[in-house]
């Protein structure tokens, strides 16, 4: 049985809800084509992941995300003969590593809130 203060702890020390939320919308954006549009829910993610998630597992894998993100996004703006859109213009292994690193932050999110 836990105590009041106990539960208080551990309800501050959750991931935030906008974080799942976000790890969930990053993969069906970038998959729908908005991929530059994916950008708002990683940088929420990676906002509430590093100030309010308490679990170290959920920093790691927000930042996996975050890079994995960034990458194709900093290639897309730097090319002078890059396509009118990062969603052309991003390569199908950068896709499925997006897709897997927020797989990643979703199992992690689960796995920190059962414990």
């Amino acid at each position: 049985m836990t105590t009041a203060p106990e539960s208080l702890a551990r309800a501050s020390r959750r991931t935030p809800l906008s974080v799942t939320v976000s790890a969930w919308a990053v993969p069906i954006m970038v998959l729908g084509q908005f991929a530059l549009l994916a950008i708002v829910p990683v940088a929420i993610a990676l906002a509430g992941g590093l100030v309010r998630a308490g679990d170290r597992a959920v920093r790691r894998a927000v930042t996996l995300l975050a890079v994995t993100f960034a990458i194709p996004l900093v290639v897309w703006l730097v090319r002078p003969d890059g396509a009118q859109s990062l969603s052309k213009d991003i390569h199908p292994v950068f896709v499925g590593l997006i897709v897997a690193a927020s797989a990643a932050l979703i199992l992690t999110i689960r796995r920190a809130r059962r414990r």
